[in-house]
């Protein structure tokens, strides 16, 4: 048995997280439960403070578990990359977004492995969790990380574990989210794996190579974009038709086999729906291949936010109302429900799209008290009140937050336009209007 998965077994194996946002802090938390002296890494001094404080700023993080274990000193956050040197594993969680070409921007996890270099030692492990084109854990970092004069799978272990957080659900979080992890070597896999047994109690899947993993994620959200706007272009066609394409889907997945239910939206939000796909199709053009059917869908799910500007705009025609100049209570920014992340909402580009055409938004989200996009600032209503809702010229429901009174909104609101379903419960419908 390697020495460090003998210190994984016994837990004595100090643990390093780089990038301490959605996904680092989560993941960072429950290896300091399960007991190990874990170090987190980040490049913002405002996170690290906050993290040494116990003051917890993501909400899938239970802020009790994080005051216990940072004042137990099983947790802490630095800005000083060097202590790197007292990790025997090391986990890379920094962003991958899309530069302003719509391609990969992985200069985030490149900089990550270009830190740790200088302070690797042997029976290190390394393990990327940001999302990626298929082809990054070997083509990138194995020959970053090799510059230290380790050779990978001999002198440290390099795997690919994709991160599956799905913010505000319920039922699985960090702890008991199943593990995908896939290794240079077998014996890296094999590492990897004791890694996550030690601190999970989810099954960890071993697949052959970083690849099968790396590819793996890619799937997952590629299977979400791709159904989504099936159910999006459908919406619209059922719109034309006078057809309520909810109760069609509802419907549907009383069959018990077959079909996975799909709804409507303004849009695709999140870090990962949005982008993985555009991960794949960059990649695929390096063997001269065009993913056809994603782009497809990518292109539905991308002009939803413009085509509800445009369903908003004929709403108000109805009441001889133009859009130039109406006031508009857009209910929700966050990009899904229930939850303060606002990463890439599609309910900021309807914004965007009524506001271009001369309307005044104005917006309530009991999670989101502001949000900056482009440089400026766009700031909540206080409250969800009667006379907020009676002075909109159209009310629109972007994200379904449970906690919004929906019966006061439909009493009070001229018209409503419900991108989401939310007002599904309510009898009286003669103001609302379904995406």
């Amino acid at each position: 048995m390697s020495n460090i998965k003998r210190k994984l077994l016994n837990k004595t194996a100090t643990l390093g997280v780089v990038g301490l946002g959605y996904v680092g802090l989560p993941l960072a938390v429950e290896k300091a439960k399960a007991g190990f002296k874990t170090i987190g890494f980040d490049i913002q001094e405002s996170k690290v403070k906050m993290v040494n404080a116990g003051e917890n700023y993501i909400g899938d993080v239970v802020n009790e578990d994080l005051k216990k274990i940072v004042k137990s000193g099983l947790l802490s956050a630095t800005t000083d990359f060097s202590q790197v040197a007292s990790a025997d594993c090391v986990c890379i969680c920094v962003p991958t977004p899309l530069d302003k070409h719509q391609q990969p921007d992985i200069s985030y996890v490149k900089a990550s492995a270009e830190s740790i270099v200088p302070y690797m030692h042997k029976e290190m492990l390394i393990v990327l969790e940001s999302t990626t084109y298929p082809g990054t854990t070997e083509e990138l970092l194995k020959p970053i990380l090799e510059e230290s004069g380790l050779i990978c799978g001999e002198d440290f272990y390099l795997a690919f574990s994709p991160e599956r957080v799905d913010p505000g659900n319920l039922l699985y979080k960090t702890k008991n989210t199943p593990k995908v992890v896939g290794g240079i070597t077998p014996k890296c896999t094999e590492v990897a794996a004791a890694l996550y047994e030690a601190i999970l109690e989810a099954p960890i899947h071993r697949v052959s190579s970083p690849a099968i993993a790396e590819m793996e994620k890619i799937l997952e959200n590629t299977y979400r974009n791709v159904n989504i706007g099936l159910v999006n272009e459908l919406a619209m066609l059922c719109n034309k038709m006078g057809i309520n394409f909810w109760e069609v889907v509802d419907a549907a997945k009383t069959k018990p086999y077959g079909f996975q239910a799909f709804y409507p939206g303004p849009g695709l939000g999140g870090h990962c729906i949005p982008l993985d796909p555009y991960y794949l199709s960059w990649k695929a053009r390096e063997y001269g291949f065009h993913t056809s059917m994603i782009e497809s869908s990518m292109m539905v799910n991308d002009r939803m936010p413009e085509y509800c500007a445009e369903r908003a705009s004929k709403i108000l025609n109805r009441f001889k109302k133009a859009m130039n100049g109406a006031r508009i209570l857009v209910l929700g920014v966050a990009y899904k429900q229930d939850i303060a992340d606002y990463r890439e909402s599609p309910a900021i580009r309807v914004i965007e799209e009524l506001e271009k055409e001369g309307a005044e938004v104005i917006y309530f989200d009991p999670y989101v008290s502001e949000y900056q996009e482009h440089g400026r600032i766009k700031r909540s209503e206080p409250e969800l009140t009667v006379e907020l809702v009676e002075s909109a010229d159209l009310a629109i429901i972007t994200t379904a937050h449970t906690n919004i009174d929906y019966s006061m909104v439909q009493k009070h609101a001229k018209v409503i336009f419900d991108t989401k379903n939310a007002m599904k419960h309510l009898d009286l419908r003669d103001n609302i209007e379904l995406l």
